[in-house]
């Protein structure tokens, strides 16, 4: 059944936005988990996650990205992808160092996806995430 202005939950999601439009996509992610039952503590990890990742797409990458979100095998996956070919270093691999203020979103999103592969190229940059809907994002 469709609720009112929602896809239904094993439909996929998906939204262009550009800089003034994260605040639309952290709802648009956060209602998609509130939909499939996941609880506020969950919720919030995901959704930073999620505002890193795109934050990063839009200010790094291009004016505009799109990002999709979508139920899968127990895993609610977001893809987001730009038309920039930005190179983060060392791929949000290693923590940033003491107090940093900038330069922290793809590692914060590393910890708290369970998966989180970058491609990035001449056809632009695609973030695809992975969240385990059995645990915490960030707590493995």
């Amino acid at each position: 059944m469709k609720e009112s202005g929602h896809p239904p939950v094993s439909a996929r999601s998906l939204m262009a936005f550009g800089l003034s439009g994260l605040a639309a996509v952290r709802d648009l992610a956060g209602g998609f988990a509130r939909r499939l039952g996941m609880g506020d503590d969950w919720i919030a990890g995901f959704v930073l996650a999620v505002n890193e990742v795109t934050t990063n797409a839009v200010t790094h990458g291009a004016e505009t990205a799109s990002v999709r979100v979508w139920d899968e095998d127990g895993h609610l996956v977001v893809q987001v992808h730009d038309d920039g070919a930005w190179r983060p270093s060392p791929a949000g691999q290693a923590a940033p160092g003491p107090f940093p203020t900038r330069g922290m979103g793809l590692w914060v999103a590393r910890r708290m996806a369970s998966v989180l592969d970058l491609d990035t190229g001449t056809a632009g940059t695609t973030v695809t995430m992975r969240f385990d809907r059995r645990a915490v994002p960030g707590q493995r």
